[in-house]
């Protein structure tokens, strides 16, 4: 995947399993928010956060986006502090976004 390079020889197989499946998403804005955060934090979260990365990774790709980018509430199960660290992962792109719709339209 572009702009990803982390190896995964020195993982666990767990940590290998979940770097990826961030990698491999089913929307390729997902494979770089999840792929990133993994890129970056997947050898330093402890295995309570590896269980909830786990289960954020389970929530549906389509709603995660909308979640990250704001564009529906987030739900109260997701308001944690690691959700909030994987959200702040913004992939090497613009997001496309209402405002980013309406800022090129008005160009």
């Amino acid at each position: 995947m572009t702009g990803l390079s982390r190896s995964s020889a020195d993982l666990s197989p767990r940590r290998r399993r979940i770097l990826y499946r961030c990698r491999h998403r089913g929307i390729r804005e997902m494979d770089l928010v999840f792929g990133q955060f993994a890129e970056d934090e997947i050898a330093s979260l402890t295995d309570t956060e590896l269980d909830e990365f786990e289960a954020i990774m389970g929530e549906d790709d389509h709603d995660l986006h909308a979640w990250i980018t704001g564009a529906k509430p987030l739900p109260d199960h997701l308001r944690t502090e690691l959700f909030a660290r994987i959200s702040a992962y913004r992939p090497d792109s613009d997001p496309v976004t209402a405002a980013s719709l309406k800022a090129k339209a008005e160009h």
